[in-house]
């Protein structure tokens, strides 16, 4: 009998550390890595959580999982380093992002991405297989660096070179009516670019105090939300007039489409001054919905696209303005985007946040004539 429960522990043990892991905590990594921790604690991955993301947050207020106070399916993706994580993901375990547990409030940590050994393709979405050893990290550097702190790993691990270790989570969303609510559609081997390239390029500085080099990786991860400027040399404006118009080109020289998340709203904005007048043609909308039985529905309840005008992976978008240009006028062109569609403002409770109703001007250009 005694045999029997020391094999039962035992068994229980490695069942326990096969699902649950311990990650170090981000702000260990500042005393070595000062700036890429700055840049980090800054970004949408240490915010992921619906305590430090207003939008986050409504979104998922207004999920069955939260009025049914069952579970946080949400944390695969938002809170990976929990504690609980395992709890958080199955139903009927009552385990909810709290504000009071610090693994809770990491978000997408650290130590967690570079822990990230491989990823497992799913169709509804994959998965990040974590290294079971908590002083292996990955990093970017091909060759071995040696640490007191941790050990780092890159032969055999091709994720972090290639970009993929960015696809565990944002490869694709299918919810259980296999619509594929949010998708990059990445292809990380077109071109030489991958995620990392484009959203984590390298910026002046040393990746460690340790480690002296002149430049390191972003890790403020340019995006919607922040640093979109770093991403402004992959679509290009431009216009072409005619006799009785004149047509804006956007060319979106990215493999995704211009936005992803379905509440993100893309607009491009026209005005022209004229012997000092300034005339403001009508804004042109790209958006993507997603609804149920012909009305726009949250992403758990939506069973198709209703509409998409997005500006799609390598597509050059030309849009016509039935404006007649005259010498001397000057065209302001203006791409931007709201994070959230002002149609969805007040369904979420998101009018008085400015994160939500905030215009954020991505590329401007200016033609004279």
């Amino acid at each position: 009998m005694r045999y029997l429960l020391t094999f039962l522990l035992m068994f229980n043990t490695l069942f326990a550390n096969d699902k649950v892991h311990t990650f170090a905590s981000s702000s260990e990594c500042m005393a070595c890595h000062p700036a890429i921790y700055e840049e980090f604690s800054s970004s949408m991955h240490a915010n992921a959580t619906p305590q430090k993301d207003p939008i986050h947050n409504a979104v998922w207020d207004k999920h069955p999982q939260k009025n049914k106070k069952e579970q946080y399916g949400c944390g695969k993706c938002h809170t990976p380093a929990a504690d609980d994580l395992d709890h958080m993901l199955t139903q009927g375990k009552k385990a909810l992002p709290k504000i009071d547990n610090a693994t809770h409030q990491e978000g997408i940590s650290c130590a967690y991405c570079h822990r990230i050994e491989s990823i497992e393709l799913h169709a509804k979405s994959n998965t990040n297989i974590i290294a079971k050893n908590d002083r292996a990290y990955f990093g970017t550097k091909k060759e071995h660096i040696d640490s007191p702190f941790h050990g780092i790993i890159t032969e055999g691990n091709e994720h972090m070179q290639n970009g993929n270790v960015c696809i565990g989570c944002h490869s694709h969303k299918m919810n259980n009516h296999k619509l594929n609510v949010c998708s990059t559609n990445i292809d990380n081997t077109m071109d030489g670019a991958n995620c990392v390239s484009c959203h984590m390029p390298k910026v002046t500085g040393s990746v460690s105090v340790m480690n002296e080099t002149k430049e390191h990786t972003f890790h403020g991860f340019a995006g919607s939300h922040f640093h979109s400027d770093m991403l402004q040399n992959y679509v290009d404006i431009s216009l072409l007039r005619e006799i009785d118009d004149f047509i804006v080109n956007i060319d979106n020289r990215t493999s995704h489409a211009l936005l992803l998340h379905p509440l993100r709203t893309a607009v491009l904005k026209v005005s022209i001054y004229r012997n000092g007048e300034k005339i403001n043609l009508k804004d042109e909308i790209f958006v993507r919905v997603i609804g149920h039985e012909g009305k726009p529905a949250m992403p758990w309840a939506a069973t198709t696209t209703l509409k998409d005008t997005m500006i799609q992976a390598n597509e050059k978008r030309s849009v016509l303005y039935n404006f007649k240009l005259q010498k001397g006028d000057e065209v302001n062109v203006t791409l931007g985007w709201y994070l959230v569609n002002p149609k969805a403002l007040k369904m979420l409770k998101l009018e008085n946040e400015d994160v939500a109703t905030k215009f954020t001007e991505f590329k401007k250009e200016s033609f004279s004539f």
